[in-house]
C-alpha cells in the first residue's frame, strides 16, 4: 500500500511537471527567443544580485514569522536553529507543491526531533500557512479587482467563473475564521459529515487543533505581530515586483505594480513545480493588458524564478543532510535497541 501511495505521489509530480514544461515551451515559441533576449539586454549582475537579495529577505522575514508563531506557543528557538528546517520545507513546497503539506510535515519532524511536542511543531506550521493563504488571496483579490478597473470587465462568463472562485474562497476562510473564534472543532465537524468514528478527545489532532485556536483566540497581541510580518513580506514583494519591472527598461505606476503582485501570489497557488509555464501564462496575459509587452513579462517571471532557485537548491542540500542525520539517528537507535 505504501509503495502504491509513493508512485502516485510520483506521478502526480510528473504531470503538473511535464504541464508546467509544456506551457513554458508554449509560451516561449508564442513570445520568441530573441524578444526574450532583448528584455534581458539592460539587466546587468548588479541588478540580479539586488533581485536575490529582496528574495532572501523574503525568506528570512518568513523565517522571523515562524519563530514569533513558535514563541506564542511558549517554545523558545533559535532563528538559525529554525531556518534550516524553513529553507528544506521551502525546497519540498516549491520543487514539488503537488506533494501537498510536504514540506510541512517535514518541518514539524524536524522540531520534534529537537525536543518539541509534535503538536505544537504542526500548528505553529498550520497557523503560518493559514496567514499566508489569508494574506494571499487578499491581495489576489487586490491585484485582479485593480486589474479589471484598468482594462475593463471582463465576459459575463468569464466574470461569473472569477466571482464564483473568490465566493468560495472568501467562505471557506469565513468560515474557518468563525469557528476559531467560537472554539467549534472544526475536525469533529468534517468527521461527524463524513460518517467517521468519533475521534478522541485526547487525539493529537485536536490537540494540535486547540493549539491552533488558542493562538488565534488568546495571543490577539503576538497575532497582530505576525500579521505585521506578513505584511512587511508583501511589502518586499512588491518592491521586488517593481524594481525587477524597472530593471527590465519599463515604467509602471503603483497600481499596475500591485496587479501584477498579486497575479504572482495566484501562479504560487497552482501546484506545478516552481511555478513553471504557469506563471508565465498568468504574467503574460496581465503584462500584455497593462501595455509591458509579453517577453518583458517572460523574461520577469524567469527572473524571479532563477533567484527562488537558488534559494531552494540550497534548501535541497539541508534536506539530504537533515535526511541523513534523521537515517543515522534511526539506525543507531534500532542498534542500540
Amino acid at each position: 500500500m505504501g509503495y502504491n501511495l509513493y508512485m502516485k505521489k510520483f506521478l502526480l509530480f510528473l504531470t503538473s511537471l511535464l504541464i508546467g514544461i509544456g506551457l513554458f515551451i508554449w509560451i516561449l515559441k508564442t513570445v520568441g527567443w530573441q524578444e526574450i533576449k532583448n528584455a534581458f539586454l539592460g539587466f546587468t549582475g548588479w541588478h540580479g544580485i539586488a533581485i536575490f537579495g529582496l528574495t532572501l529577505l523574503i525568506i528570512l522575514i518568513g523565517n522571523w514569522k515562524w519563530k514569533e508563531i513558535l514563541r506564542g506557543e511558549n517554545i523558545k528557538i533559535s532563528f538559525r536553529n529554525l531556518l534550516n528546517p524553513y529553507l528544506a520545507g521551502f525546497s519540498v513546497m516549491f520543487l514539488a507543491p503537488i506533494l501537498f503539506w510536504g514540506g510541512e510535515i517535514f518541518r514539524g519532524y524536524i522540531l520534534k526531533r529537537n525536543d518539541i511536542p509534535w503538536s505544537k511543531g504542526m500548528s505553529s506550521i498550520i497557523i503560518d500557512r493559514i496567514l499566508e493563504w489569508t494574506i494571499n488571496l487578499i491581495f489576489i483579490l487586490i491585484g485582479v479587482l485593480i486589474f479589471l478597473f484598468m482594462i475593463g470587465l471582463p465576459p459575463l462568463k468569464l466574470g461569473m467563473i472569477f466571482g464564483g472562485v473568490f465566493l468560495l474562497f472568501f467562505i471557506v476562510i469565513f468560515l474557518f475564521y468563525l469557528k476559531v473564534f467560537k472554539r467549534e472543532s472544526i475536525v469533529e465537524f468534517f468527521f461527524r459529515k463524513l460518517g467517521l468514528i468519533k475521534i478522541n478527545q485526547g487525539s493529537t489532532v485536536l490537540e494540535i487543533e486547540r493549539e491552533i485556536f488558542d493562538f488565534f483566540k488568546f495571543k490577539r497581541k503576538l497575532l497582530l505581530k505576525v500579521f505585521g510580518l506578513s505584511l512587511l513580506r508583501v511589502a518586499i514583494m512588491y518592491a521586488r515586483t517593481w524594481f525587477l519591472i524597472l530593471f527590465l527598461g519599463k515604467e509602471i505606476s503603483a497600481l499596475p505594480a500591485l496587479s501584477i503582485l498579486g497575479f504572482t501570489y495566484l501562479a504560487a497557488m497552482i501546484p506545478i513545480p516552481t511555478a513553471l509555464g504557469s506563471h508565465e501564462a498568468i504574467q503574460t496575459f496581465a503584462f500584455n493588458s497593462l501595455g509591458l509587452g509579453l517577453s518583458v513579462a517572460t523574461a520577469f517571471t524567469m527572473i524571479i524564478r532563477g533567484a527562488e532557485l537558488i534559494i531552494a537548491l540550497i534548501g535541497v542540500i539541508i534536506l539530504f543532510r537533515l535526511g541523513i542525520i534523521l537515517l543515522k539517528n534511526t539506525l543507531f537507535k534500532k542498534a542500540e535497541n
